[in-house]
C-alpha cells in the first residue's frame, strides 16, 4: 500500500511539472543580433510645389539603430549647404531635433545643386539636377474596377513631356491609411502621351478624401526608388522610413568612403491634387 501510495504521489508531481511547463513556454526570448556601427542617414528631398515660391526647404539627420530600438536617434551639430552654380544655401539645425532648415532657397529647373554635410569631423557631399513635372489635368473614378468589378479606381492623368525622357514618382496619400503609398514610372512606352497613376484600396469608401502627388525625379533615382520599393513591399511600405543597410544613395564620404551615409539628394518639382470618392 505504501508503495502504490508513493508512485501516486510521484506521479502526481509529474504531472504537475509538466503542466507547469507547458504553461510558462510563453517566456520570452532574446535574441541576441549583431550590432552594426551606426550610420549617417540624411533625409534631403528638396521639394518645389507648384504655385509657391519654394523657398522654405528642410533636410533631417538621424543615424541607423538596431532592430528592436524603439527610438531613431537625431544628429545635431552638424553643418549642412547648398550650392549651385552662384549661390550658397545654408540650413540652421532647430536646436536639438536633427532638423535643419532654409528660408531662402532659389529652384530652379534643370540647375545642378551640390548638397554638402559636415558632421562629426566628416564631410559628405551628393549631386542631382532639380527635375520639372507636368501638371496633374483631370481625375477619373471607376467604382467597377479590379478583378471582380467591385472595386473603387481611381485614376489622375498628366501630360508627358514628349522632348525629353521622363521619371515619376507617383505619391498616394489619404485620410484612412496611416502612411502614404508610392510607385515610380517612366515615360518609356508613353513618350510624349497622356499617363496617369493609379490607385486601389479596399478601405476606400464614398466620403473618403485622397491627395495625389507626382513627382519630377531624376533616372538615377528613379532606379534607386524601384529597388527601395521592392525591399519595403511596393506599395505596402514606406521607402522613407531607415532605409536597409543594403541600400546606398548618391552620397559620397569624402572624408571617408567605407564610412557612406543612407539617404538620397533628389531635388523634383511636384503637383498636387486633393480628391473626395464619390
Amino acid at each position: 500500500m505504501v508503495k502504490f501510495i508513493y508512485k501516486v504521489a510521484t506521479l502526481f508531481i509529474l504531472l504537475i511539472v509538466m503542466l507547469v511547463s507547458l504553461i510558462s513556454c510563453e517566456d520570452v526570448v532574446d535574441v541576441d543580433l549583431d550590432n552594426a556601427n551606426p550610420r549617417l542617414v540624411i533625409e534631403s528631398s528638396i521639394l518645389w510645389k507648384k504655385g509657391t515660391n519654394g523657398n522654405e526647404q528642410k533636410i533631417k539627420l538621424t543615424t541607423s539603430t538596431d532592430y528592436f530600438s524603439s527610438t531613431i536617434p537625431v544628429v545635431s551639430g552638424a553643418t549642412i549647404f547648398i550650392t549651385d552654380a552662384i549661390n550658397t544655401y545654408n540650413f540652421t539645425e532647430n536646436p536639438g531635433t536633427g532638423e535643419y532648415v532654409c528660408g531662402n532657397f532659389n529652384c530652379v529647373i534643370g540647375e545642378t545643386y551640390i548638397l554638402t554635410v559636415i558632421s562629426k569631423g566628416e564631410t559628405y557631399t551628393a549631386t542631382e539636377t532639380f527635375q520639372a513635372v507636368p501638371t496633374i489635368d483631370s481625375v477619373e473614378q471607376n467604382n467597377e474596377g479590379g478583378f471582380l468589378g467591385d472595386e473603387i479606381e481611381v485614376k489622375y492623368f498628366f501630360q508627358d513631356n514628349g522632348n525629353t525622357d521622363n521619371f515619376y514618382l507617383i505619391q498616394f496619400n489619404s485620410n484612412f491609411s496611416f502612411l502614404p503609398e508610392y510607385d515610380v514610372v517612366n515615360d518609356q512606352f508613353f513618350q510624349g502621351n497622356q499617363m496617369f497613376g493609379l490607385y486601389s484600396n479596399e478601405n476606400m469608401k464614398p466620403g473618403a478624401e485622397l491627395t495625389f502627388t507626382l513627382h519630377g525625379i531624376s533616372e538615377r533615382y528613379y532606379n534607386y526608388l524601384n529597388v527601395l520599393l521592392g525591399i519595403a513591399g511596393g506599395n505596402g511600405g514606406s521607402p522613407f522610413s531607415t532605409p536597409p543597410a543594403t541600400i546606398r544613395g548618391n552620397f559620397v564620404n569624402e572624408t571617408n568612403s567605407d564610412n557612406f551615409a543612407f539617404g538620397y539628394f533628389s531635388l523634383s518639382e511636384i503637383d498636387t491634387k486633393t480628391y473626395t470618392i464619390q
